[in-house]
């Protein structure tokens, strides 16, 4: 046998053992989840109309949280705002209410495993269930070169971004799977699909937010739990406005974008909207860009 036929060889091994271990380890949790399913004490996998919806929004005080909060409380769904800023939340909950939606502010901090775990119980306490999870706190961090780049600035940005994405996606499927039905929105960024020089631990979480979505979506795919995540662009955010530092700036950034202007974080909400509502019951495990055309 000469050395092609046994690189060959080894080569079919390798692709044969990856597709056994890749079978078993999808049918294990194909098997684990529908006896999780079996156990559901609610029968219907369709996710409600949305004024009859139950709403959690993490980092829903400003920006893109609070836009969604607002866009929700316009469909009169039930919804539960979260963040570190008690005076903020009780404040935006009670303008929530404004609009005929029923709406509690709980104070948590998304890295912390007890806190969410305390969000998740409370919101069901006061609701009885959870339709629509959106995951959208989030910091962007300490910007600069990947040579000023510290573990600390690492740890707080990853910390945020994505254990926090993670600790709240887990809460929130185990309660899904006894549901029978949900829909979980992360929010990511055009910079979890391309680099940006002077935001790369930024760029990396949002990476990891992506790949984080579609591997959960995966695991509870068919069990009546859609799992997405958005992708904004450039939006008018505190956010951005900390990250470009100056108007000029935020002017040259909003000059790179094809449709020559900074989003609308009213533009993402209206996206979330759409995802988690019953109109989109077949998207589950993508990535959906608001970028202006940028990733196009």
């Amino acid at each position: 046998m000469n050395k092609r036929n046994i690189s060959g060889f080894f080569l079919t091994i390798y692709i044969e053992t990856y597709k056994y271990i890749d079978f078993s380890i999808r049918a294990n949790t194909y098997h684990k989840y529908r006896k999780f399913k079996k156990m559901s004490t609610i029968k219907n996998t369709k996710n409600p109309e949305l004024s009859d919806s139950v709403v959690l929004i993490t980092g829903a005080l400003t920006g893109i949280g609070r836009a969604t909060a607002l866009a929700f409380a316009k469909e009169k769904s039930s919804i539960v705002i979260s963040g570190r800023h008690t005076d903020e939340g009780n404040k935006l909950a009670t303008e929530l209410r404004t609009y005929g939606a029923k709406a509690e502010f709980i104070l948590a901090d998304v890295t912390h495993d007890d806190e969410i775990s305390n969000l998740i119980r409370k919101t069901v306490d006061k609701f009885g269930k959870i339709d629509i999870a959106v995951n959208n706190a989030g910091t962007e961090g300490q910007p600069g070169l990947v040579v000023d780049q510290t573990a600390e600035s690492y740890a707080a940005t990853f910390d945020t971004n994505v254990l926090g994405t993670l600790l709240s996606m887990k809460h929130e499927m185990k309660l899904m799977i006894d549901q029978g039905h949900g829909s979980i929105i992360n929010v990511s960024s055009t910079l979890g699909r391309k680099g940006y020089p002077g935001a790369s631990v930024y760029s990396a979480s949002k990476h990891a937010v992506e790949g984080l979505t579609k591997s959960a979506a995966l695991e509870v795919a068919g069990s009546g739990i859609r799992i997405n995540v958005v992708a904004p662009g450039p939006i008018e955010t505190p956010m951005l406005s900390r990250f470009t530092g100056t108007e000029e700036n935020k002017k040259g950034l909003a000059s790179s974008v094809p449709a020559g202007r900074i989003g609308l974080p009213e533009e993402v909400a209206q996206t979330i909207l759409f995802i988690g509502s019953n109109k989109a019951p077949y998207l589950t495990g993508q990535s959906i860009a608001i970028d202006g055309g940028i990733l196009a």
